[in-house]
Order: C-alpha cells, then structure tokens, then sequence
C-alpha cells in the first residue's frame, strides 16, 4: 500500500470551515458518504488502514506496532506516515475528505480538534473494544476529554523532573533541595553560587528554569492553574503567577540574562556523550524523565543528581504530557484504526514492549529506567520489573514515580494552541526585556480570555 499524501497547506480560513462541527457532540460519527457508523466491530477488519504523525525506531514502539498488526489479522493493510503531525495539513485533509484513519496527535491538542469536528468521540470505539477507562491516569483522560465524550486514547505520559551535575553542585556548597524548587530563594542562591563565566562568556549554567515552556510547572508549584477546571477561565495574572514567573525570569537575569543562557543550552550536545552535565556545563535544570533513560545510555558515568520537582512546601509536582491516538471525521476504516489504537495501549502490549526495552538495556550493560504510560495498570507492572539500580539512576526513578503519581495536566479546551501561543509569546517577552512580567500576564490574560469566549460559544453553539 503506498501512503496518501496529505494535502498541501491551505489558509488557516480554510482548513477552519469544516462543515463538521456535529462531531464536536457526538453527531457526527460516519465516514464520507458512506451512511455508515465509522466502528463496525471485529466483523470491519479489511482493507487500508493509513496512521499519521506515529513512526518505529525503537523496541517500545516495533513490539507494540506487530501486537497491534497480531490484532487486526491479515486482511488490514496498515501504512505509517511518519513524521509529527501537522495540524493544518491535517485540518485541509479532513475539510477535503482525504483524512488519514488514525492520528497520533499531542493530548494538548484534542481539546481544539475536537472543538473543529476534526476528530469523532471514541464512545462505539470503547464500547466495542471493551476498553476500561478507569485503567487510565486521571490526569491523561482529562486532556483527550471534551464536552463530556473521550477523543483520544492516552499513550506515553511525560513529567518533569529535577536533574542536576552532584559535583557542581558540591563544589557550589549546595544539594539536590536547593535546586529542586523547595525553596525558591535557595535556588535563586544556587543558580548564583553554581554560574560560571570567563570573562563575558558563559561557561557553567548554573540553574536553567526552562522559560517558557515551564511557565505552568511554576505556576503550579505556588497553587496556580492558569486554567480552570471547566477548560473556559484564564488565571494567566493571577497575583501567585505572575510572582512564580518574576523568579524564574530572575534566575536567568542573575546569569547574565535569558539569551546568554538560551545560546549556551543550545550549543549543549544535549543528546550525545558530551551532553551539559556530562560536560560539566549545567548545574540543574527540571526535564521531562524520558532524559533519564537518555543519559544514562549516552553518559552512564556523568556525576548526576534527581529528584522530583517540589513545590515550596515540599511536595512533588509535575505537568503531564504526552500523546495520545485520535480518529479523523470521514476516516475510510473506523474500525481498524480503533483496534490498532486499543491494541498499542493495553496493559499487556505496554508490558511485552517494557521487557524488551528492559532486554536490550540489560544487554548493553544499561539500566533499565522504566516507562511511563497513560495506563496506571501498565505502569504498575512495569514497574516491577525494574531491579534495585545503583545511584544516582535508583534516585532518579524513584522521583520519576513520586512525579508521576502527583502530575496535573490542563484541561482539554477548544482554544488549547491559541491559549498556549498566548501565554508563551507573553514569557517571550518578558525574556527579551520587552514587558514586566506583571504587564505582560496583564495582557495575556485578556487575550487569552477572549479567545477562550469566542471558541467555547462557537463549540457550544454546535
């Protein structure tokens, strides 16, 4: 089967005037023409089934890839198109009836395809296939729910933790709990204490806040959700916000300022055996745990610290992320992509796929580090499959399940990439010193809001 090619970028104006708003309530469940209901169940296993954004190239995504080529038998022709998704190409297919079956898409963005009528509610799908959703983090079935109906099959889940160079951090006089936001003035001090320079050039960065892609974690860490639950509410200048964005705007200006820290990480070999803690250029930063598993394949000997990241009380928190499996309005086999979808994120299929990483890891005298999934049943037995590991790796996935058991997420909403554009062109810049962080969380907010209005009335008027 050869792979279709997704239609060339339109106008925005264009891919926008989906006649398929229905799919937002449920309504619209039928592919092209066909008056037929998109899931049809074990007796619709044939034909094409063609999946975006999704590729292999390591042992978690090939075992779970044939489990799912096992489950559809030999009559479904499956084809990947690999590569990210891109979400105005996607939006033209769909508007020209040249959807791809599946999409392997951000949770971030269901809330808004769904909004569009890009994408159908999964209720036959997960009715068909048996699927319990309570086995899902609450978490991530949060950011695939909108107006009340699931849009997405969780996969992988993504937090944060805090990663730091030990000796750097010794030489400095300071630990692990200076660095790891328990106490916001100690970081400040860290990131002073562990900066080096030559002269005018950076050569050690002593403390990365991740602006602004972090700007939630903060937030968070100080009892802000920039959104409110219902998904409808902005809480962008919410007084604890705006003060959790001036430190971490602070750390960088203590270490010569945001650009002079952002061209020195993007130099880093981040992910090779010279990467910055290895090479002894970074003293901490918080960084999703799948960096975990990267450092130690690349730099099992670099002088390494983790823990969780916590809030100024202590206690962990992380913003989870990750993908999640979404089925196109007017997709030519429903049913297909459904199996395939359930199949990749059963317990069973995350299991098999964990061994063989745990095999191949163990063989190349690695450490095992675990994997995270959008399933707490998987992720309970994988993690007993880890062996006791030596430190610094048993700390670090220790804080990657004390993370993962206390992540928020945002909710799904129909405004989801316009509210993120919004928050972060506000961070930006502050970062290049065009706004204070107080007058740039101002305005924000009131775009941010508006857009918020304007794309929940236009959902709720489906």
């Amino acid at each position: 089967m050869t792979a279709r090619r997704l239609l060339p970028m339109t106008a925005l104006a264009a891919a926008t005037a989906l006649t398929l708003g229905a799919c937002a309530n449920g309504g619209a469940q039928n592919g092209p023409g066909d008056g037929q209901a998109w899931y049809g169940g074990e007796s619709n296993l044939t034909g094409e089934l063609e999946i975006v954004g999704f590729g292999l190239g390591d042992e978690i995504a090939e075992v779970r890839h044939e489990r799912a080529l096992e489950a559809l038998g030999p009559e479904v022709d499956v084809t990947l198109v690999e590569g990210g998704l891109d979400i105005q190409q996607f939006l033209s297919a769909v508007a020209a009836g040249d959807a791809p079956d599946l999409i392997y898409a951000s949770r971030a963005q269901i809330g808004s395809l769904a909004a569009r009528g890009a994408i159908v509610p999964l209720t036959d799908c997960v009715d068909g296939e048996s699927v319990d959703t309570e086995q899902y983090r609450e978490e991530a079935l949060a950011q695939v729910t909108f107006d009340d109906e699931i849009y997405g099959i969780p996969e992988f889940n993504q937090v944060q933790l805090t990663m730091a160079n030990s000796e750097l951090l010794d030489a400095a006089g300071v630990s692990i709990d200076d660095v790891n936001g328990s106490d916001p003035e100690a970081m400040s001090a860290a990131a002073e204490a562990l900066v080096q320079r030559s002269g005018d050039d950076l050569q050690v960065i002593g403390v990365d806040s991740k602006l602004p892609e972090f700007f939630p974690l903060w937030a968070k860490a100080r009892g802000v959700d920039l959104l409110s639950e219902d998904g409808r509410t902005a809480n962008l200048d919410d007084p604890a916000a705006v003060e959790a964005l001036e430190w971490a705007v602070g750390i960088y200006e203590s270490q010569g300022g945001f650009s002079a820290v952002k061209a020195f990480r993007d130099s880093a070999d981040f992910f090779g055996e010279g990467n910055q803690f290895a090479a002894g250029e970074l003293g901490a930063m918080p960084m999703e745990q799948w960096y975990l598993n990267v450092l130690n394949d690349v730099s099992p000997d670099a002088p390494l610290a983790f823990d969780a990241v916590r809030t100024p009380e202590g206690e962990p928190i992380a913003f989870a992320g990750g993908q999640a499996w979404a089925v196109p309005a007017g997709t030519d086999n429903g049913t297909a992509a459904c199996r395939y979808a359930t199949t990749m994120t059963q317990v069973d299929t995350w299991v098999e796929a964990a061994e063989a990483r745990k095999e191949a890891r163990e063989s190349e005298g690695g450490v095992f580090t675990g994997v995270l999934t959008g399933n707490t049943r998987a992720d309970e037995e994988i993690r007993g499959l880890l062996s006791d590991a030596d430190e610094p790796w048993q700390a670090g996935i220790d804080a990657m399940y004390e993370a993962n058991e206390a992540a928020v997420s945002m909710p799904a909403n129909p405004a989801d990439a316009e509210f993120t554009r919004i928050w972060t062109d506000a961070i930006n810049g502050v970062l290049a010193g065009d706004a204070e962080p107080a007058d740039a969380l101002a305005t924000a907010q009131e775009e941010a809001q508006a857009a918020l209005d304007e794309a929940w009335a236009e959902a709720d008027a489906e």
